[in-house]
């Protein structure tokens, strides 16, 4: 079966305390096989990147960001994965968005591939926790950005996975 092809805008969703927001949601052919993932989605068509981020922030986390509030891009990555059957391969491109303390307290994750939770991670905990979290290698990715502070790095392509082939 040859892989859908898709491109993604993900939102890196930071608090005033580092943590990163993250959705939680399984693959419905996967009984308890759950995940922990960016906010973010599909690029649509006619829709630039930065619009289809914004788009998804609000979709799937209730705060509406101004299109200036996404930061450039700090990372891209290509995966292929499996979910519910089918079979992708997704470029994506990750933005970073500070968010205060008043808005974290306003997400509320609304979409419907993330109806087990959200949760404010830290980067010491999804250092340390066994559970599956999306995008591989989050962590070492996130710290980089994070320490780099007003002067974000350049884009970096993070690489391609196989997300079936390599779980971890």
């Amino acid at each position: 079966m040859t892989p859908a092809k898709r491109r993604t805008s993900r939102v890196l969703l930071v608090d005033d305390r580092d943590r990163l927001l993250l959705p939680c949601g399984r693959d419905p052919r996967r009984p308890g096989a759950r995940r922990w993932f960016t906010v973010g989605g599909a690029v649509e068509d006619g829709e630039d990147w930065v619009r289809a981020a914004v788009r998804e922030v609000h979709e799937e986390t209730a705060p509406t960001l101004a299109a200036h509030r996404p930061s450039p891009v700090v990372w891209t990555r290509q995966a292929l994965f499996s979910v519910d059957g089918r079979r992708f391969d997704q470029y994506g491109e990750y933005r970073l968005a500070l968010v205060t303390a008043d808005e974290a307290r306003g997400v509320e994750v609304t979409t419907e591939e993330a109806r087990y939770g959200h949760r404010w991670w830290s980067l010491d905990e999804l250092a340390t926790t066994g559970r599956t979290v999306r995008p591989m290698r989050l962590v070492s990715h996130l710290s980089a950005v994070l320490a780099a502070g007003e002067s974000l790095p350049v884009p970096v392509h993070r690489g391609d996975f196989d997300e079936d082939a390599d779980p971890g």
